[in-house]
C-alpha cells in the first residue's frame, strides 16, 4: 500500500475505532482517487479527503415505543448527514437488526459519491435503526415509525435532508413516517421520497434501483460486444431491488435462476418469471426474511445456508446487503465462466473480491455506479414535488436511462486504460472530483 494512503488510513482508524465497514468503504475510494488527490495541491492544502471522511453531522437518538402487549421497547435511531456540497443530504433509512453507526457511515460516505455521479443536485446521507419488522404487527411497525419520526423530524426537510427507504423501509414504513412528519409540522412537503403515487410519489420508483442496474449492465455488455438477451443471471436477495432487476431482465430477454435470503438460496432453472416475480413481493411483505417458501410454492430446489454464486451463470448481480460476495465466490464465478458481475447492493463485494475481479481484468462495476438508479429517481421525485406535478412513467424511465448512461460514460472516461475499464476507479474518481471541486468553491465548511 502507498505510504501516503497507509498513513491516512492509520489516522482514520485511530479516530474511528471499530468501524470496519466504514474503513473498508473509505479505503476503496482513497486507493482509487489518491493519485488525483496527491497531484492537486489545492485539494491537499484544503485537506479535502480529511474533510470528506468526517460527516458534517451525526445524529443518534433513542426510539421508545410500545408493542401490542403494552410493553415498552427501546431501539436506537441514527441519521448521518455526510456531505451537502452538491445539495440537500439524500439517502435512505434502514431498519434492520444489523444497523450500526459504522454501517450507516459507510453507506452515507458511498451515497455522497453515488449522488454525485447522478448529476442531480443531491448531497449524501444515511440513517436508520436497529429495529426489525420481522414478526411485528402493522400496528407495532406504525408505532415504531411514529416514535422514530418524532425525533427525526427536527433534523430533516425538503431543502435540508430528504430521506428515502432502504432495507426494512418500504412503502408502508414511508407512509407511517410521512404521516407523522405531516402531523408534527402541519405541512405537506416533499420531505421523504418513495411515497405512494396518490400522495407525492413518482412512477417506477419501487423498480428504479433494479431497472437502473440492468440499464447499466446493458452498457457494460455493449462495451464487450454482448447483450442481455439470452444471458443467464444469478440474483441475491428477494426484495424490491431484486424484484425490479428481475422484471427488467425478463423484459430484455434474459433469464434469472436464483434468489436468496439469510436462510439460503433457490435455484429455478426454468427462470423466475410471471407470477413467480410477483410472489417475491409477497415474501418481502411477510416480514419473515426467508426465501425457502418460494421453493415450496413452485417446486424448485432450495439450498440452505448457501450463497447463489455457486450456480453456473453468465452474469451475477448481488442485490441483498454488504459483503455478501467474497474472494472465494469471485474465484468460483470466474472459474465457472461468468462474464460480468455488477454490485446492485451497496458494497456487495468484500475488498478482496473487488481486488480479485480487478486483478483478473474481469468486467466488474461497484454499487455506487450500478445502483444509482434508485436515488436518481428519488431525485426526480424531489423535482416533481417541487413542481407539484407528476411525470408519466415513460418520462421518468427516459430520464433514468439518460442518467445511467451518463454514469457509465463517467466511469469509462475516468476508468478506461488500454482495453480494460476499471469501473471501480472510474466511479470513485468521477464522483470524488465533482464533490471536491464543490467543497473548494464553498470555502472551509
Amino acid at each position: 500500500m502507498n505510504t501516503g494512503i497507509a498513513s491516512f488510513m492509520e489516522g482514520l482508524k485511530a479516530r474511528t475505532p471499530g468501524e470496519a465497514e466504514f474503513h473498508q468503504a473509505v479505503l476503496e475510494v482513497v486507493e482509487s482517487v489518491w493519485d488525483v488527490y496527491d497531484a492537486n495541491p489545492r485539494y491537499k492544502q484544503a485537506k479535502i479527503l480529511e474533510r470528506m471522511v468526517e460527516p458534517e453531522r451525526t445524529i443518534m437518538f433513542r426510539v421508545p415505543w410500545s408493542n401490542d402487549r403494552g410493553e415498552v421497547e427501546i431501539n436506537r435511531g441514527y441519521r448521518v448527514e455526510f456531505n451537502s456540497a452538491l445539495g440537500p443530504y439524500k439517502g435512505g433509512l434502514r431498519f434492520h437488526r444489523s444497523v450500526t453507526l459504522s454501517i450507516l457511515k459507510f453507506l452515507g460516505f458511498e451515497q455522497t459519491f453515488k449522488n454525485s455521479l447522478t448529476t442531480l443536485p443531491m448531497g449524501g446521507g444515511k440513517g436508520g435503526s436497529d429495529f426489525s419488522a420481522k414478526g411485528r404487527s402493522d400496528n407495532e411497525i406504525m408505532r415504531f415509525c411514529q416514535s422514530f419520526m418524532t425525533e427525526l423530524f427536527r433534523h430533516i426537510g425538503p431543502n435540508t435532508d430528504v430521506p428515502a427507504g432502504d432495507i426494512g423501509v418500504g412503502g408502508r414504513e414511508i407512509g407511517y413516517l410521512f404521516g407523522q412528519y405531516k402531523r408534527i409540522r402541519n405541512e405537506f412537503t416533499g420531505v421523504l421520497t418513495g411515497k405512494g403515487l396518490g400522495w407525492g410519489g413518482s412512477l417506477i420508483r419501487p423498480e428504479a434501483t433494479g431497472y437502473g442496474a440492468v440499464y447499466f449492465v446493458q452498457h457494460m455488455l455493449k462495451e464487450i460486444g454482448q447483450e442481455v438477451k439470452g444471458k443467464v443471471f444469478s440474483v441475491s436477495g428477494f426484495g424490491n431491488v431484486a424484484w425490479g432487476a428481475i422484471s427488467k431482465i425478463n423484459e430484455l430477454g434474459g433469464k434469472v435462476v436464483t434468489v436468496s435470503g439469510p436462510d439460503g438460496y433457490i435455484y429455478d432453472p426454468a427462470g423466475i418469471t410471471g407470477p413467480k416475480v410477483d410472489y417475491l413481493l409477497e415474501l418481502r411483505d411477510s416480514n419473515n426474511d426467508v426465501v425457502a417458501p418460494y421453493a415450496q410454492e413452485f417446486g424448485v430446489e432450495f439450498f440452505p445456508d448457501a450463497k447463489p454464486w455457486e450456480a453456473k451463470v453468465d452474469i451475477a448481480l448481488p442485490c441483498a446487503t454488504q459483503n455478501e460476495l467474497d474472494e472465494a465466490d469471485a474465484l468460483m464465478l470466474i472459474k465457472n465462466g461468468c462474464i460480468l458481475v455488477a454490485e446492485v447492493s451497496n458494497m456487495g463485494c468484500t475488498s478482496d473480491a473487488v481486488n480479485c475481479f480487478v486483478n483478473h481484468q474481469f468486467t466488474f462495476a461497484p454499487g455506487k455506479a450500478v445502483n444509482a438508479g434508485g436515488v436518481a429517481v428519488s431525485g426526480l421525485e424531489m423535482s416533481q414535488n417541487s413542481m407539484r406535478y407528476n411525470w408519466t412513467s415513460e418520462e421518468v424511465d427516459k430520464r433514468l436511462h439518460m442518467i445511467m448512461q451518463d454514469i457509465h460514460d463517467t466511469c469509462t472516461r475516468h476508468g478506461k486504460s488500454g482495453g480494460y475499464i476499471n469501473y471501480v476507479k472510474g466511479a470513485n474518481v468521477g464522483g470524488f472530483v465533482k464533490v471536491a471541486d464543490a467543497m473548494l468553491a464553498q470555502g472551509l465548511v
